[in-house]
């Protein structure tokens, strides 16, 4: 098997720029939207939609990886690094090392790529790790390989430089990747340069551990330079959603330079992505209206249950909310849950389908389910099944 950096037009990577434009185009008109959306939250949901939001990507990271996060510690540790107040909830040291990076990520996007950085972020991902080396790129003479299947009869799917290259190989990848930011000699359009930057990491894979995390970090700094803004879009949450996927296209694009395929898959994405962004901005809004219009009305019950069923987010409490759930969340009786529930619904905050045991209580403002999105041959934007996408 041959690598895409053992090719002789090694790292000139080569697309079709044309079918990409309605895409770049879509993801400048959504950041714009974002951005307009956001302005109408206050200062308390501004801060407490970018929480959720880094908090999302920093679980999803991990999760992709193999590592499953406590989402609360993770959000706590978010607070804390951005010197917010915060609970005492102790977090592991993955849980708060991801903290750390996501939010050097959100707060230094504007900034150009550079080698400390990128070691400062490792030093963070891998806080508690006693195994290799961190904050350092590998030194091992033995291969950089992806392996999987049988210890005895292992699948390699991909085998990166050797460690001898990766100075040189990061000193050329960071100098591409400043060159072609928005304010570079040679900018190249959002999605393309996100896309192309992850691909372009992930090959050279310059850690002995966390190149996924990092190479998707570097990925949102793309999206969130070329949207003018410090903000983060769903891109983690979304792979995690296309994992599969996505394991297959990194590893199809390994082979060689032409990366069109990729990328065309990489825009469907982020603009998926983005569009889970927009949905949670808008829920945001929705949610601060009804708690406001309702919360008078309710008693520390129906607060407690209807933030929760709120906490499930834009595509909702899974099922809708039976007679049987409200009483485990709220520590009550069965009789005390049906009167609570008859009073939601009558003071508006939410609907009721079904009857009897098959009654179920879903919120009153829209669910937004977001949809897959890809880019066909010909460069159009296709939208398909939101089902598809959960």
């Amino acid at each position: 098997m041959t690598w895409n950096w053992q090719q002789p037009d090694w790292p000139r990577f080569r697309w079709r720029e044309d079918r990409l434009n309605r895409a770049e185009e879509r993801f400048l008109l959504g950041a714009g939207g974002i951005f307009g959306a956001v302005g109408h939250l206050d200062a308390p949901s501004r801060q407490h939609l970018t929480i959720e939001v880094m908090g999302e990507e920093a679980v999803s990271s991990a999760e992709i990886e193999g590592e499953h996060l406590d989402r609360a510690s993770v959000q706590s540790s978010i607070r804390r690094e951005l010197g917010l107040m915060t609970d005492p909830r102790r977090a592991s040291p993955p849980e708060q090392g991801i903290a750390e990076m996501i939010v050097s990520l959100y707060q230094s996007s504007a900034d150009p790529l550079r080698d400390d950085t990128l070691r400062t972020w490792h030093t963070m991902l891998m806080r508690g790790r006693r195994d290799l080396r961190i904050g350092a790129y590998r030194t091992h003479a033995e291969p950089m390989q992806i392996l999987s299947g049988r210890l005895d009869q292992p699948i390699v799917h991909f085998e990166a430089p050797p460690s001898a290259r990766v100075p040189s190989e990061m000193r050329t990848f960071l100098e591409w990747f400043n060159r072609t930011g928005p304010t570079g000699r040679e900018p190249l359009p959002a999605l393309t340069r996100a896309g192309t930057a992850h691909l372009y990491f992930e090959s050279i894979h310059p850690f002995e551990d966390g190149n996924g995390r990092i190479g998707r970090a570097i990925a949102e700094k793309a999206l969130a330079q070329g949207m003018g803004g410090p903000a983060l879009t769903a891109l983690a949450a979304t792979i995690l959603r296309r994992r599969r996927a996505y394991s297959a296209m990194l590893e199809a694009s390994s082979t060689h330079n032409d990366i069109d395929r990729w990328l065309a898959w990489f825009a469907g994405v982020a603009l998926e992505a983005q569009a889970r962004t927009r949905a949670q901005v808008e829920f945001v809004i929705d949610k601060s209206r009804l708690m406001d219009r309702v919360r008078r009305d309710l008693n520390a019950r129906q607060e407690k249950v209807l933030l929760r069923v709120l906490a499930a987010g834009p595509s909702g409490f899974e099922g809708g909310l039976s007679a049987s759930n409200y009483v485990s969340i709220a520590g009550t009786s069965a009789a005390t849950a049906r009167r609570d529930l008859v009073d939601l619904v009558d003071m508006g905050a939410l609907i009721r389908t079904g009857e009897r045991r098959y009654a179920r209580y879903h919120l009153s403002i829209p669910l937004r389910p977001v949809a897959v999105v890809t880019i066909d041959e010909d460069g159009a934007v296709v939208v398909g099944d939101a089902s598809e996408s959960r």
